[in-house]
């Protein structure tokens, strides 16, 4: 029973209540030339004859953002509203300000008028009567006897004449689908059915319509032979939307400006320092790369242009009027920040004891594994690839273990690995014969020494196997020597290459950004905006979708950045699909799972958490698991509370709808794996929500934000290597980066926890016990520290997979 009129040039907002037909009268607002207006001007409804009745007065504050730019078009659209918006028979006086609404959020209120028995609000109606777009953050009912209602929007509104469909927003109260209100029924099923979208006609990128889609796009071979890429799907390769063309997402998936605004910034500063060493290259006289640990040093205290570049540039380049004032209007753009790696001790990188702690406290602390076999034995196909024994022998690690024989070591849980041997063999001959990149399949064996870090005790650097009687691989041991010192340095290089590989390829984007999306895309498909669940992991999946759409962009198309600058090239995203394919699991990705998979812990009731570290100082693990348990302890309680029983879960259809979809059609490549966890049980549900919230949240960022600070000084993780190592006789061996009171008091209690995570982690970080989080010259491990300060801290942990 909806008793809205249209109007010219306004937006309606209609309330609904719970039951089946009370719809109140609605409320227009209006937007005049500089913002919306703090109180809108009521229009006059057209005369009815109605039934005399009880009513009662409600008012609603509604918060609209503001934007803070507007292009042409969006000026001319919106001088047209206020044109509109002053025919008819309406006279609108308004009082603007000689200065700019500095504003980002404007706050107004309106009252209106519903029938005694109308209920409680569940839903409101908005329809968009300007020719923009507005986004409408949240609207407030006040007057009921309940208090006050909630309603979060948090989303853009398009203009009727591009999306003619009544806008849907829910209250904040939560209802399973069953549990829906029949008043509320129908526009729970049409709101879902517009998000999905039919699949047909081409994507606006005002369209709020979620799909899946295939990484097919990533070449673009109509630009040349070099630049095209296997599918990595089982379709056709797509053409490609090329920059400065956006890539859709769906509108609310956007950044918004703030986040946009922080984003080009560093894009900015990201694609400076990247053009200007080529620019350096090319123009220069000498057209020489780095040379020297100097020229490194000097991109830190100098700056780019002044490492050569500006006088040639004045010289060379078209433009060195513009060259100039990049320079002096930067303020450091062109100059990089030190990276705290070298920020304490500067030559700390080259040391053992450094390298090795990097592996249980750098950036890329999730692939340090328990030998329980020594040799270790290659997975690979020996027919294709060749002898599957390692090259490793007793003889090579004997003098490092303190005294152990190796077996003693194996039953003491001593000794560890980082083994890249199977990921990166496949790809040795392609990569290695691609110009200016070299790479061998590393293989990295450390032992655990009696004060808790670890040492590099032995480096196994396998090439492609040519023939039978072929030395393809090599062991290398700590140096006692010149010579072999610098041998040794260079085969830690050549592990941190294959390390910064991983970590970008495999465990940075495939396990946390590609991973995380199908069940994105899923939830907001198959759950409603009103399903507890799909609440639960709303602020997980922010801007996910947007970032890895600009990924497909920039990062890791073809000669796109990832491709640019490390190893593998052009088959980077070939080993992340490998990867994908024979060692992603869904069953694992949870941090307990992924240490007991990895021998770094083993069950034990008695711990918090059930487990025991075999390395007690292992600060990813042992911080994570502190933020696990909290994520755990605060979703089995949220879950518990809105599924007390398994039938719940059974009967839930969107909940259903939502994992299989996930599974079958966003994982559709492992869908038949018998691994994928069941979801039968509320327990079911708790681990399966557990891994995805800390996938999101805690574990991107442990292999996210310590990337410019460990990173950020290239010997210490090179990305990209040229050369092999020499051999003796080369003559190049002489010169060797809204709820209920119980979610919400559970919230609080889960916020409280996260506090004492922090002091905990803290608390170790001073210990000066623990080597690997404290001592002259390292680096405290803070990339799981919950909370941080504004800007590049090197810890935090945000809601979801961003930057």
């Amino acid at each position: 029973m909806a008793g809205a009129k249209e109007m010219m040039g306004c937006s309606l907002i209609q309330l609904s209540s719970f039951d089946t037909c009370n719809t109140a009268t609605s409320f227009p607002f209006r937007q005049n030339q500089n913002r919306f207006l703090a109180n809108p001007v009521l229009l006059p409804w057209k005369q009815r004859r109605v039934h005399l009745r009880r009513v009662a007065k409600v008012r609603a504050a509604v918060t609209v953002r503001n934007k803070n730019r507007e292009d042409f078009k969006e000026t001319l659209m919106k001088h047209w509203d206020a044109f509109t918006d002053k025919i008819g028979r309406n006279v609108v006086l308004e009082l603007i300000s000689t200065e700019e609404d500095p504003t980002e959020r404007v706050h107004y209120t309106e009252e209106f008028t519903v029938d005694s028995n109308f209920g409680l609000p569940g839903v409101i109606t908005v329809t968009n009567k300007h020719q923009k777009e507005f986004f409408l953050e949240s609207i407030t009912i006040e007057g009921f006897a309940c208090g006050p209602l909630h309603f979060p929007c948090n989303s853009w509104v398009q203009s009727n004449t591009d999306h003619p469909a009544k806008r849907i927003f829910f209250s904040n109260q939560p209802f399973l689908p069953n549990e829906t209100p029949k008043g509320l029924r129908a526009l729970r099923q049409q709101d879902l059915k517009d998000i999905r979208g039919n699949g047909n006609g081409v994507r606006k990128l005002s369209d709020r319509i979620y799909d899946f889609d295939v990484y097919n796009d990533l070449g673009n071979p109509d630009t040349g032979v070099d630049f095209a890429r296997p599918t990595l799907g089982d379709i056709q390769a797509e053409s490609r939307v090329e920059k400065p063309m956006p890539m859709y997402v769906p509108r609310d998936e956007q950044f918004e400006e703030s986040k946009q605004k922080t984003f080009s910034a560093g894009r900015l500063r990201a694609v400076l320092h990247n053009l200007l060493p080529q620019l350096k290259a090319s123009i220069s006289a000498y057209n020489r790369d780095i040379n020297s640990f100097a020229d490194v040093d000097d991109l830190f205290k100098e700056g780019l242009l002044k490492l050569g570049l500006q006088d040639e540039a004045m010289k060379n380049l078209p433009l060195p009027k513009m060259v100039t004032k990049i320079q002096e209007s930067s303020q450091g753009l062109l100059k990089y920040e030190p990276p705290k790696v070298v920020s304490r001790d500067k030559f700390a990188w080259l040391r053992d004891d450094e390298f090795a702690r990097q592996a249980l406290a750098g950036v890329n602390p999730v692939n340090i594994e328990r030998i329980t076999v020594f040799p270790p034995v290659s997975k690979l196909d020996p027919e294709i690839y060749g002898p599957q024994e390692s090259a490793l022998k007793e003889e090579h690690i004997a003098s490092q273990l303190n005294g152990m024989t190796v077996q003693q070591a194996l039953e003491e849980n001593k000794l560890y690995t980082v083994d890249y041997h199977d990921i990166y063999l496949p790809f040795l001959d392609k990569i290695n014969a691609l110009d200016g990149r070299k790479s061998y399949a590393t293989r990295t064996i450390f032992f655990l020494t009696p004060n808790g870090t670890l040492k590099p005790i032995a480096i196994e650097l396998s090439l492609p196997h040519t023939a039978p009687c072929s030395q393809s691989k090599s062991v290398v041991t700590p140096p006692v020597d010149a010579t072999s010192y610098w041998i040794w340095q260079l085969a830690k290089a050549h592990v941190c290459s294959n390390d910064a590989g991983v970590h970008q390829l495999v465990n940075h984007w495939l396990r946390t950004h590609a991973c995380m999306e199908p069940f994105i895309l899923a939830a907001h498909r198959q759950l409603s905006a009103m399903h507890p669940i799909f609440k639960l992991l709303d602020p997980h999946m922010r801007y996910t979708l947007e970032i890895n759409a600009l990924a497909r962009q920039s990062l890791i198309n073809a000669d796109g950045v990832i491709e640019s600058c490390f190893t593998p090239g052009r088959y980077c995203m070939e080993m992340s699909a490998v990867a994908y394919r024979s060692h992603w699991r869904f069953d694992k990705e949870g941090l307990p799972a992924d240490l007991i998979r990895r021998g770094i812990a083993v069950p034990d009731p008695t711990q918090p958490h059930g487990l025991k570290l075999l390395i007690e100082d292992y600060p990813y693990a042992s911080d994570g698991l502190l933020i696990w348990n909290a994520i755990e302890n605060w979703i089995l309680t949220y879950v518990n509370h809105y599924y007390p029983n398994s039938s719940l879960i059974h009967n839930d259809r969107e909940l259903q709808c939502w994992y299989h979809e996930s599974v079958y059609v966003g994982h559709a490549d492992l869908s038949n794996e018998d691994w994928w966890p069941t979801l039968n049980t509320p327990d079911d549900l708790v681990s399966i929500l557990t891994t995805i919230i800390w996938l999101a949240s805690a574990q991107h960022a442990a292999l996210n934000f310590g990337q410019y600070p460990y990173s950020g000084y290239v010997p210490n993780r090179p990305p990209l290597m040229r050369r092999l190592i020499p051999e003796e006789n080369d003559p190049d061996s002489h010169r060797l980066g809204g709820a209920d009171v119980e979610i919400v008091e559970a919230f609080y209690r889960f916020a409280a926890e996260i506090r004492e995570v922090e002091k905990e982690i803290e608390k170790w970080n001073g210990d000066r016990r623990l080597r690997n989080r404290c001592g002259a010259g390292v680096l405290p491990y803070e990339l799981l520290a919950p909370s941080s300060d504004p800007g590049v801290t090197c810890r935090g942990v945000p809601n979801s997979v961003s930057i």
